[in-house]
This record gives structure tokens, sequence and C-alpha cells, in this order.
């Protein structure tokens, strides 16, 4: 683009070009972010501290108690949230707040952990001889140990003298983002060597996707009344009258032989074809228009591993049978979207 002024041609910035520039700048910058934070991270070193911090934690008979102060105290938030998700008992308790009374929420039993960077943080310090006098361990993760919080600590993990990211060099960026890194170091490794399964974080998390898909299929199976049973020799019409009148409309009945084993499945799509073929003869025994052999899940299986089952085989139900071969429920895709799996 060209521009006259004072009888001279000005050459202008092309709107396009300076517009891609200025993105590269801006994403070239966020890079550098980036790169000093996982710096930061790399450069954390684990030693016997780290596992003394680990074993403290297991053999806590109380809670975890995580304090910090600004941005660390975000960071100890998140850290007890992690652990009381899996299986390790701990609140967040504000230090300002615990000067003025909420001292009381600490016991002798339980493991402070304290965040600060620069390890000098006076509403972490003024609390040290008060936890003393209560008799509870404190682990301070800081910057060293020689800043005054690991000084009056029973135990520090150290992270370091760490450059942030931030333009003027004071924000907290890499140095929070080390702390989390750590903190969330401590609470994995204290996971894997406790006893805690995926039953138990399902427990924990029943309002999210993950928590709903570690449900077992007997929390969301059709089981009882909705259960739609059918006997071997019952007729194609009979099947079908089990399929309607079932609560639920289930769209498949699961068929038993004399012994109440499961025999075969009759769903909506096998009428359905039959239909399309001309063959309407609904007096022949629903055992040979049945599938013989359906796809299965077991009761205590993961309501997540079951849907899967049903994705890959293209299906939408699926019997439930017990360890004796027998049918104590149906699982239908409808189920599942309700459930909020899907």
């Amino acid at each position: 683009m060209t521009s006259r002024k004072s009888g001279r041609v000005v050459k202008l910035p092309r709107p396009r070009a300076a517009a891609a520039k200025r993105a590269k700048e801006l994403a070239a910058y966020g890079r550098t972010v980036l790169e000093a934070e996982a710096r930061a991270i790399g450069r954390l070193a684990l030693n016997g501290d780290f596992a003394k911090a680990v074993e403290w934690v297991l053999a806590c008979k109380g809670r975890v108690v995580v304090m910090g102060m600004g941005k660390s105290g975000f960071v100890a938030q998140k850290v007890s949230a992690t652990l009381a998700s899996t299986g390790t008992p701990s609140h967040y308790v504000h230090p300002a707040e615990a000067a003025h009374g909420d001292l009381g929420r600490v016991t002798r039993d339980d493991l402070v952990l304290a965040f600060s960077n620069s390890g000098e943080t006076e509403e972490l310090l003024r609390l040290l001889p008060a936890l003393r006098r209560i008799g509870v361990r404190v682990v301070a993760l800081t910057r060293d140990r020689a800043v005054p919080l690991a000084r009056g600590s029973d135990l520090t993990l150290a992270i370091g003298r760490i450059d942030e990211a931030c333009p003027m060099g004071l924000a907290p960026t890499a140095s929070t983002a080390a702390l989390l890194a750590l903190g969330d170091a401590l609470a994995m490794t204290v996971m894997k060597n406790r006893s805690f399964d995926k039953d138990e974080y399902a427990l924990y998390h029943p309002g999210g996707k993950l928590g709903r898909g570690l449900m077992k299929v007997s929390e969301v199976m059709r089981g009882g009344e909705a259960n739609p049973l059918v006997a071997a020799t019952a007729s194609l019409a009979e099947a079908v009258a089990v399929m309607t009148e079932t609560p639920g409309r289930p769209g498949a009945a699961t068929v038993v032989d004399a012994q109440g084993k499961l025999a075969g499945v009759f769903t909506d799509g096998d009428l359905r074809r039959l239909v399309e073929r001309g063959e309407t003869d609904f007096t022949i025994p629903v055992s040979k228009v049945m599938c013989k052999n359906p796809r299965i899940v077991r009761p205590d299986a993961l309501v997540m591993d079951a849907a899967r089952v049903l994705r890959h085989a293209r299906v939408d139900q699926v019997p439930v049978v017990d360890e004796d071969g027998r049918p104590v429920g149906l699982l239908d895709v409808q189920d599942l979207l309700a459930a909020r799996v899907l």
C-alpha cells in the first residue's frame, strides 16, 4: 500500500503481514514462558528427603494439612485436593485465618505441608512455634534449606532458586509450576504406595464423567422387574410382548433355558430384519431367531468397559450375566446416556 503525503509516496505496512508478524512474536514469547517453567520442573531433585516425606504421609494417622499464601496458597489448595481425591484425607488451612483460630483444625496426628517459594512468608513463619507446641510435623516445600521456613520445619523439599518467566522477573510463574509439580509428585507417589483402586477413585468422583465411568454395571443396569427375561420355549409373539410390557420398554429380551441360564438375546433389530424378509410367523419359538452367542458383561464390570463392549459390537443392549451364567440384568445404551457415560 502507498499513501501520498507532502508530495511523497509513503509505503505503509501490509495489515496481514503485520498481523502475522505480531502473532509470531506473541507465540514465540509464550514459548519462552513454557520453556522457563519446563526448565524449573526439570531441575527438581527428588532425594531421600522426598522419600521420607512420602513415608510420613503414608504413616499419617490424621489429615495432611496444607498451607500457603498467595500464588503458593492456590498451589497448596490444588495439591490438597489431589491428595484428598486419591485416598489421602487432606484439607487446606489459610495461614492468616490459622493465626485467628483456624489452627484448631490441626492436631498432633496430622502432617503439615507448608508451601512458600521464598520461605519467608510471614503468615507461615508466625505459625511455626504454635505448630511445634501442638506436636505436629511440618514439611516445607520451599526454595532451599537456608530460608526461615525450612529452618523451622522438620523436613524440607527444596525446589532451588528459580528464575521467573515474568518479563520483570517478579510474578510467580516458574516457581509455582515447580511447587505444583513437586506437590503432584508427592501425591502420586503416595497414591502408588497405598491401597487405592478404581473403586475408591469412583467413590470420590461421583459427579465427573471419569468417576461415572468407574461405576459398576450393577449400578446402572436394568434389573428385577425391569430385566426382560423370556424362556427359550416361548413364542416370538411372547418375546415381543415381554419387550413391550417390561418397565422401561427395553429394546431387547434376554432368552433363558430351563435352568435359567443365558441361551441368547432377541432385539428390536432382529425383529425388524425378520419383517423385512417377510418372516412374520410369530408362533415360532424365539430360540429359532434369537442371537445364540451374544456379547455379555458382568455385573461387577466397570461401566466404561461395558460401554466399550457396546461400541465395539455395535449393539444397543447387552445382557448382564453372573458367574453362573444367569442373566441378572440388561444394560441398554440409553442407561449409559442417562448416566452421562457416553
